[in-house]
């Protein structure tokens, strides 16, 4: 494997994901923009990222923050213009970042020209371009699925007196893939982008493109699953079957990656929610080199945070997707931010902060961040008054929705609207997001940020955790312990979770290593035992080994 060059540049990359809308307002209208984007590129180049992926910023009304795209080949102009996307990927490029571009494709808006001829009669172009069904007898839905925003996944449709099927918002029909046209017009609008420079894509809902073509119904779960929206949403009481996660999703991937290998250096990182089965998706999706590039899974941005969790995932995922290739992240736009998530009573928020990107740097994959949690920034605790996320409306109060991670980046501290904005923010900055701001943080050594730049320095320079294996160390219940290795060389990765400092005896292979790396804060005595502090991570080498 190779690590950050030449065609497999992806493979054990650090991409750093904007989510434009709140990320820099250049226009005074309270919303993120590319020229805002292209404005901060030299903070994020800073940080050591190989890549940003970008969240979606085609033309949408906005039902779903541009998860609903009413043209696949334009800027919504609240973003700004093709002109500008081009200055942004051109800088970026300049400064050594590649740009990965969200892709949603599994469902348009119901704005869009394609739904809008779709649904005038049934023997129009573009009749087939959308899930249509006709009503069972007695009136009600072809099947029993459901949407992931609450309720039914049909709509019924008064002109073509059909269902139409929606996995998200009942203006987010979804698209049949089962029609060879759609695919090969997807795939063009992907090439319009790729043409355009940029690096690759990230598939949105990647394991939704296509449906059962025989309608069949869900069964129950025989357990409940836990996800976005915990034990609020009755999706989870499905087992899903037949609405996502088909077998016809292999060759449409084939055929995604056959487009991205006429260009050079490109990737693709599919996201994947499928519950039980999300490894065994991405080990179908990801092996053999003919399909996607990497994937990710829901299985680290959940509330759990202990060695027994982070070792039983990453094991699973050594062991099924054994010949394909992985992202980690702790934060995304979709989950609570991971120092609310993972931070218990009596522990300093930045001190998770730190611990816990000390950990995602070492650990086999690729690594994805999430814009603001370089600054350390915990969930924004909003009013439902304040919400804009159409999930957290429809099931507030058990689920709050997305819109706590999604609140705008504080750049400067003493600034109006933390530097975000000079006009009114789409979303309310906390005070202590202003606190934390990139310029209080910037000159200060022992801030999160100055220890995201150093942890991704680390890793840059250490080939093993780009390149190497990973073989876990049985330990004490609060430590994690694992080992990066080539066939010549080995660091060995410790991670104390506990509230107290933990005296752990070293394996014999490393007796005599040395602490390696800035990040490190343990101790060793004579050699043979390590000594880590709560919330602690050290790096270790026997001497001689490069």
């Amino acid at each position: 494997m190779s690590g950050g060059i030449g065609s497999e540049w992806w493979r054990g990359c650090s991409i750093y994901q904007v989510y434009p809308r709140s990320f820099q307002d250049t226009t005074g209208d309270g919303l993120g923009d590319l020229k805002g984007i292209t404005r901060r590129l030299d903070h994020i180049a800073s940080l050591g990222v190989d890549a940003i992926w970008l969240s979606p910023f085609c033309k949408s009304p906005m039902a779903d923050m541009g998860y609903d795209v009413s043209d696949y080949r334009d800027v919504d102009p609240m973003f700004g213009t093709l002109e500008h996307f081009d200055e942004l990927v051109a800088t970026a490029h300049d400064l050594g970042l590649k740009i990965i571009m969200d892709m949603v494709i599994s469902h348009t808006s119901d704005k869009h020209p394609w739904f809008a001829e779709s649904r005038s009669s049934r023997d129009n172009d573009k009749a087939d371009w959308y899930v249509w069904a006709e009503a069972k007898p007695d009136g009600t839905a072809p099947t029993n699925w459901l949407s992931v925003f609450g309720g039914p996944s049909w709509e019924w449709d008064s002109t073509r007196r059909q269902y139409y099927l929606h996995n998200f918002l009942a203006s987010q029909p979804d698209l049949n893939f089962h029609n060879p046209a759609v695919r090969a017009e997807l795939l063009e609008a992907a090439r319009f982008w790729l043409e355009r420079g940029v690096d690759g894509f990230r598939l949105d809902t990647v394991n939704y493109y296509f449906h059962d073509r025989f309608l069949r119904d869900n069964p129950p779960t025989t357990h409940r699953v836990s996800g976005l929206a915990q034990d609020t949403n009755p999706y989870l009481y499905q087992w899903h079957l037949f609405d996502k996660t088909q077998p016809e999703n292999l060759g449409f991937l084939e055929e995604f990656r056959s487009l991205l290998d006429e260009y050079p250096d490109r990737t693709s990182v599919g996201e994947v929610g499928d519950e039980d089965r999300s490894l065994a998706t991405v080990a179908a999706y990801t092996e053999g080199g003919a399909r996607l590039h990497m994937c990710y899974t829901f299985d680290l941005l959940g509330p759990e945070f202990s060695p027994e969790h982070i070792r039983s995932r990453v094991m699973a995922a050594e062991h099924q997707v054994a010949g394909g290739w992985i992202c980690w992240a702790f934060s995304n736009h979709d989950v609570v931010r991971h120092v609310s998530r993972f931070t218990r009573p009596g522990q300093a928020p930045a001190d998770v902060a730190r611990f816990a990107f000390s950990l995602l740097i070492a650990l086999r994959g690729s690594i994805c961040l999430y814009q603001g949690e370089e600054l350390g920034l915990q969930e924004a605790q909003l009013t439902f008054e304040q919400l804009r996320d159409p999930y957290g409306i429809r099931f507030w109060p058990g689920f709050k929705g997305r819109d706590g991670c999604r609140t705008p980046m504080p750049w400067e501290a003493d600034a109006v609207y933390s530097g975000f904005t000079y006009g009114q923010p789409w979303l309310p900055i906390p005070d202590s997001h202003r606190k934390a701001s990139a310029d209080v943080q910037e000159d200060d050594d022992a801030s999160v940020l100055s220890h995201y730049r150093r942890a991704l320095a680390f890793r840059k320079s250490q080939p093993l955790l780009t390149q190497g294996a990973i073989r876990f160390i049985e330990s004490d219940e609060t430590l994690l312990a694992f080992v990066r290795e080539t066939p010549n060389d080995a660091m060995l990765c410790v991670f104390n979770f506990g509230d107290a400092d933990l005296e752990w005896g070293l394996p014999e292979d490393f007796a005599g290593a040395s602490l390696v790396g800035p990040i490190a804060n343990g101790a060793l005595s004579e050699g043979a035992t390590v000594i880590v502090p709560p919330l602690g991570a050290v790096f270790l080498r026997v001497q001689g080994e490069q």
